[in-house]
């Protein structure tokens, strides 16, 4: 418990000083509209950090799961510092991308130099990187419960390893803890109105799941396809990133709106509280978006990101299938990163921590329903595409 404890300790602190940056960065974007035009400037100077002082660690969250599984060496104390700087920077200059991925490389990397410096053995390195993937995840989300599952269910195939229970279970409290403790606050969501449970409603959500899983597999397939192109046309990492910034500009003309910018954390408050506002092809303008920024190699997660696409998506099945709006948003939320993460377990629980007990049952349809869909290749799968900016220089 005193082990998961310091994890939990090093996942809160370096997730909250990360969630208050991205706070400040965000408004000061939003209050600045002109710093969008420097966002191909500013992949440039990523794409060149990473690529001269990368090294090892720049392999993301898959190096940190990857080392879990076959322990090779350590994860690189400068991990930390290049993830937090690099996402900061890419959501300054207004890039599609999320924070969950930072957070649990920041966790990951603190937390193998904690192990280093003790001299832990192999058996609780392990332990102690499962339980840093939950308390990056919990703290980061406010989510304790979905991070301790999300941490033994990630890379299982949808089956839970328990070997690292307590450890993960209490990082993810205590860092849950510390980022509430230091006074940061996660976007406020509403919980769901009474759910009447029927055949009827249970069928359409099974039906939204389909929608769910095959837009959580479009996302992996379009992003990773992406990162292999990008990669072949221009391999210099930070022309890569330049390209990319270029992309996302030319996108922001065509679409005349900065609305998919960023977290685009306004879609998902529009979504779980009626969708006004959203168009119908919201959910595909932020997966485009998104898709260009990671596939070209800016740092930053996926989760966010696909939050946004499966609540958006959500308002569209709602009013295609007649479901109140806010519940088939909510069971998007989760829905479709449940399919891109393989961890239907977590997301279910997830449901449950950001929007009550009101629509547990409909989580769980919706969640397995996309991972049933998702063809178990995802955003954390084994078999990785191109490096992005943060892998090539391994």
């Amino acid at each position: 418990m005193a082990l998961g404890a310091v994890v939990g300790v090093l996942a809160g602190l370096s997730s909250a000083a990360f969630l208050e940056a991205l706070r400040w960065v965000t408004e000061v974007r939003l209050d600045h509209g002109w710093l969008i035009a420097l966002l191909p400037a500013g992949g440039l100077a990523i794409g060149a950090v990473y690529h001269y002082l990368g090294g090892r660690s720049a392999g993301g969250s898959v190096l940190i799961i990857d080392e879990i599984h076959e322990p090779t060496t350590w994860v690189p104390r400068r991990m930390a510092p290049l993830v937090f700087g690099g996402t900061v920077a890419t959501h300054l200059f207004g890039g599609s991308a999320g924070r969950e991925g930072t957070a649990i490389q920041m966790s990951g990397s603190l937390t193998d130099a904690f192990s280093r410096h003790a001299r832990l053995g192999p058996a609780d390195r392990r332990m102690l990187l499962i339980a840093s993937l939950g308390g990056g995840f919990g703290a980061v989300f406010g989510v304790p419960f979905a991070g301790w599952v999300f941490a033994l269910e990630v890379r299982t195939g949808g089956r839970m390893r328990f070997d690292a229970c307590l450890p993960a279970l209490v990082a993810s409290f205590v860092g849950d803890a510390v980022v509430r403790g230091l006074g940061v606050e996660h976007t406020p969501l509403p919980e769901l109105a009474p759910v009447h449970l029927s055949a009827a409603l249970v069928a359409k959500v099974v039906l939204a799941g389909v929608a769910f899983g095959l837009t959580s597999r479009l996302f992996v397939t379009v992003t990773h396809e992406l990162k292999r192109l990008c990669s072949r046309l221009l391999p210099w990492t930070p022309a890569r990133l330049m390209a990319g910034g270029i992309a996302v500009l030319a996108l922001t003309a065509v679409v005349g709106n900065r609305d998919y910018l960023g977290l685009s954390l306004p879609l998902i408050t529009k979504a779980v509280v009626g969708g006004a506002g959203i168009v119908g092809g919201a959910f595909a303008l932020k997966l485009v978006f998104t898709a260009v920024t990671l596939g070209s190699g800016f740092p930053g997660g996926e989760v966010t990101p696909l939050f946004v696409i499966g609540a958006t998506l959500g308002v569209t099945m709602g009013r295609m299938l007649d479901v109140p709006i806010p519940l088939m948003a909510a069971v998007g939320f989760v829905s479709v990163f449940a399919g891109a993460a393989n961890t239907p377990i977590a997301c279910a629980v997830m449901g449950i921590e950001l929007f009550g007990w009101e629509g547990a049952a409909l989580f769980v349809v919706g969640c397995v329903v996309s991972f049933a869909m998702s063809s178990h290749h995802g955003i954390y799968g084994t078999h990785r595409a191109a490096p992005t900016a943060a892998e090539e220089s391994r």
